[in-house]
């Protein structure tokens, strides 16, 4: 059972599981921008940085814990 631990004790700086709710809102809106560019007959396309701001998601990245406790490095 190698992988039931993490190796590394680097965790994400929020009370946050994750961030999917924040991905999908952003890629609706990548593909809906996008959908009305080609309807205009736009040639160049948005990116998805041009649509959200990943600054503004849930988590504010992560970072390395030293005093991580072996019940925290459980998967």
């Amino acid at each position: 059972m190698a992988r039931s631990f993490r190796h590394t004790p680097i965790f994400g700086l929020t009370t946050s599981q994750s961030e999917k709710q924040d991905k999908r809102l952003a890629n609706r809106r990548l593909r809906r921008a996008v959908r009305v560019q080609i309807a205009l007959g736009c040639e160049v396309l948005s990116l998805l940085r041009e649509v959200s701001n990943v600054w503004c998601f849930d988590k504010d990245g992560r970072a390395y814990d030293e005093r991580a406790s072996a019940r925290d490095m459980r998967k």
